[in-house]
């Protein structure tokens, strides 16, 4: 197996190791799931039932902030500032409502002012930052998670409407650069910058596969109505290559079944060849002849073999 997740292969003398340090996964492959259950006032692919909340959130020594937030009805907001701007920048995710109990996952990059953000399955949507902006993170100070602790200059929006009581789900594999906050609070064995407040409870939640809705007849482009609509084709299309993938099946099909006939056919002949009708080497005259004897005579002047009368065997 490859070393997953951004793990480092290091190698050994009998074979190799991966190094997981700065991923947020664990295990000999770098891909055991480090998670944690949250409860109220605790903060350190996320699933809850219950929202608003903070996911996370980036400080700084300056008034720079990142900050990933779960809204009132569940969907996803990203609100950066990075100087420059009166207001922070703000994308809202309202694809779906993100607190059903289902693990979702956020991959968020930005290269100065392009922003990329994918959810789940979804194709990744790009932003940018408005040109007043600063494309630098000045000054990093902390990261928190499920609920922000800190205090100074920090938005109002974010501490009224997200901050409490605090976040209450599962978080996992998280990473902000190189930093794995989760597995540092929860697997390092020396002692980590980390502080938790509250009850974190390492489990495997983030672990559990997505279970992803059946999408509705509105926007399903398959979905026949009730109306009786059919297929624009009568007759079934096959692809290209599965009819090139049956002609050749049935070109040597049709090669073994004539190589076995040609095989019987030989065979056959060669077992009737000694059979059937067959010559003798009759004496001449044999079919005008009373008997064998006298065909015998007949051929051959030189016979004078007289038969005996009284020799001749009479069959009635």
């Amino acid at each position: 197996m490859y070393c997953r997740n951004g793990g480092k292969c290091v190698e050994k003398y009998n074979g190799y190791s991966c190094d997981c340090v700065s991923t947020a996964y664990d295990g000999p492959f770098c891909t055991k799931d480090v998670g944690g259950f949250f409860e109220a006032g605790t903060f350190l692919n996320f699933s809850t039932s219950s929202g608003p909340g903070i996911l996370l959130y980036v400080s700084s020594r300056t008034q720079d902030y990142l900050a990933v937030v779960l809204r009132q009805d569940g969907t996803l907001q990203v609100r950066y500032s990075l100087g420059g701007l009166k207001e922070p920048f703000t994308i809202n995710v309202d694809q779906r409502n993100m607190t059903n109990g289902q693990p979702h996952s956020v991959n968020i990059s930005r290269h100065e002012r392009s922003i990329q953000l994918q959810l789940d399955h979804y194709p990744p949507v790009s932003y940018t930052l408005p040109d007043a902006s600063d494309t630098t993170f000045n000054l990093i100070k902390a990261l928190f998670l499920g609920k922000v602790y800190e205090t100074g200059q920090i938005d109002r929006v974010l501490i009224e409407q997200y901050n409490t009581p605090g976040f209450v789900g599962c978080l996992s594999r998280v990473q902000f650069n190189g930093v794995a906050p989760l597995k540092a609070a929860l697997r390092s064995r020396v002692a980590a910058p980390v502080s938790v407040q509250g009850k974190l409870v390492e489990s495997n939640c983030g672990a559990s596969p997505l279970t992803i809705p059946p999408m509705s007849a509105a926007t399903d482009p398959w979905h026949l109505d009730s109306a009786g609509a059919e297929f624009p084709f009568n007759e079934e299309r096959v692809p290209d290559g599965v009819n090139r993938n049956s002609a050749i099946i049935g070109g040597i099909i049709a090669v073994v079944i004539f190589t076995i006939l040609c095989t019987l056919v030989f065979l056959i002949r060669h077992m009737f060849r000694h059979k059937g009708t067959y010559h003798t080497n009759e004496a001449k005259g044999a079919e005008s002849a009373d008997n064998a004897d006298a065909a015998i005579i007949v051929n051959d002047p030189n016979f004078t073999e007289t038969i005996d009368e009284s020799k001749k065997e009479w069959f009635i």
